[in-house]
């Protein structure tokens, strides 16, 4: 990529006000996929969803997102960040419309899923245009951590707006509040970010990667989704998860043989960012299926109104948001992201064993506020950490690529981990309640399940965090190779 003002050293100032631009891009991402969570029984109620149909609200969106973002990300690098990044934040707004004006379940989804498609193209360059605007290792930090606070601001916001807006008004207006942030986003990126060149379309976008990758999530997700109608060992399920296999087979191969792939494997030569996006995938499986499960926890079992629910959330991103604006960046700048993640990951999974243990008629400040703090405090440093691993062998070249992996990574995670634990919590649940249980307790038993499952998913990310990612001063020495490879292994 050609050097912009973006990237010198004497833009000074400016690059932080740059951040900010890109950290509302982020902040709208994640304010809708939060203040989504809070409206769900109020969509469910209104447009005769099913429980298990009711994921479709976010996996549609979950799909499209980690579909793309592989190729958006690439295409950042060959276009210019700059130029995905705005006509990202169009397409999200404008889908962002076309969701507030739904009035069938099917035109809901196919919005989300178009939604999807231009938070990926959004999200996929910011994490890229971070890494490259600094790149000194303690202004890195800070950026990091400056980038997850507003992340988790977002979810706080999201959350208390989902539970006013579904209250005072009703849950249309939950999408029209992205238009406002998405017209004023793209306002001042017009005029803060510098215009970038990329290394040119010549180097090639691989689109048929591209529709390998999101036919397999597709099917994927799909095939467990219907399990709860069709069962885990029927024909449907063979036949359809057998077709996500194949394609996920065939996008490996692809990207082994062309001579311009969408995901060139040897960024998988670094252990951290090995490492660091098995995790996220594990991560985000958990707390994706913990944000969607508890909210129907809190509505269908405690009696949670929208607003109750935002507000039960509130000690959760509260924390995140304090913990990685105060704590991680100096953390992570000290002791290297290694040491600040593996106590982070104990956090989580002591929050999800607390919440695995939930009783029928809870106490809010008994039972579930310790866990709600666990899961905080421990996402709150987990996530910078995270991030600079899975940024930490990118080029300059492959930044955008490598911060569309990891994005990809927690949206795959996401929507298979919501899908698997969403669909056996609802067939533990009917089994219950065919058995003549009370639906209170078979529910809750159904939520329990999925939660110490979600607590066993982070359980293996501590170990993959343990035993594949480096202490700090290896992992600068490996990053430090990946940087300056060998002239036969360039892109």
């Amino acid at each position: 990529m050609a050097p912009s003002s973006q990237t010198s050293p004497t833009a000074g100032d400016s690059r932080w006000l740059a951040l900010v631009v890109l950290c509302a891009g982020m902040l709208m991402i994640v304010l809708d996929a939060t203040i989504v969570n809070v409206a769900l029984p109020s969509i469910q109620s209104d447009l005769d969803f099913t429980q298990s149909s009711l994921a479709w609200v976010v996996n549609a969106y979950l799909i499209a997102f980690g579909g793309v973002l592989l190729l958006a990300g690439r295409l950042g690098d060959l276009l210019g960040r700059r130029r995905v990044f705005l006509a990202g934040l169009a397409v999200f707004t404008a889908a962002s419309l076309l969701c507030g004006l739904s009035i069938d379940k099917e035109m809901l989804v196919a919005a989300r899923f178009t939604q999807g498609v231009g938070g990926a193209m959004t999200s996929a360059v910011i994490l890229g245009m971070v890494v490259t605007m600094f790149s000194e290792p303690r202004e890195r930090a800070r950026a990091i951590g400056i980038y997850s606070f507003v992340a988790a601001a977002g979810a706080s916001i999201g959350l208390l707006a989902g539970g006013f807006l579904t209250q005072a008004l009703n849950w249309h207006w939950i999408f029209f509040v992205n238009i406002p942030i998405g017209v004023a986003t793209a306002f001042f990126a017009l005029r803060l970010l510098e215009p970038d060149r990329g290394i040119g379309l010549g180097n090639g976008a691989d689109v048929v990667g591209a529709f390998s990758v999101t036919a397999a999530l597709l099917l994927g997700v799909y095939t467990i989704i219907r399990t709860t109608e069709f069962g885990w060992g029927s024909a449907h399920t063979l036949g359809f998860g057998a077709a996500a296999i194949a394609s996920l087979i065939a996008f490996v191969v692809r990207e082994s043989r062309t001579p311009n792939p969408l995901l060139p494997l040897r960024i998988f030569r670094s252990r951290d960012v090995s490492g660091a996006n098995v995790v996220v995938l594990l991560i985000f499986a958990a707390m994706f299926g913990m944000f969607f499960l508890s909210s129907l926890y809190f509505q269908r079992v405690l009696g949670y109104d929208a607003l109750g629910i935002g507000l039960a959330f509130l000690p959760f991103s509260l924390a995140i948001g304090i913990v990685s604006l105060a704590f991680s960046g100096p953390l992570i700048t000290r002791f290297g992201a290694r040491a600040v993640l593996l106590p982070s990951l104990v956090l989580i999974d002591a929050g999800l064993v607390l919440f695995a243990r939930v009783p029928v008629e809870a106490d809010y400040l008994l039972d579930v506020l310790k866990s709600m703090l666990l899961l905080g405090v421990g996402f709150g440093l987990a996530f910078p950490s995270l991030m600079a691993l899975a940024m930490s062998g990118a080029s300059e070249h492959d930044s955008g690529l490598a911060s569309g992996l990891v994005n990809t990574t927690q949206q795959v995670g996401g929507a298979l981990g919501l899908a698997v634990l969403a669909s056996l919590s609802a067939s533990h649940t009917n089994g219950l309640l065919a058995a003549s249980v009370a639906e209170p307790a078979a529910l809750t038993d159904g939520y329990r399940l999925s939660f110490a499952i979600g607590a066993v998913l982070v359980l293996v990310a501590l170990v993959v965090a343990s035993t594949v990612l480096r202490p700090a001063k290896e992992a600068e020495e490996e990053a430090l190779q990946e940087r300056n490879p060998p002239l036969g292994d360039a892109t």
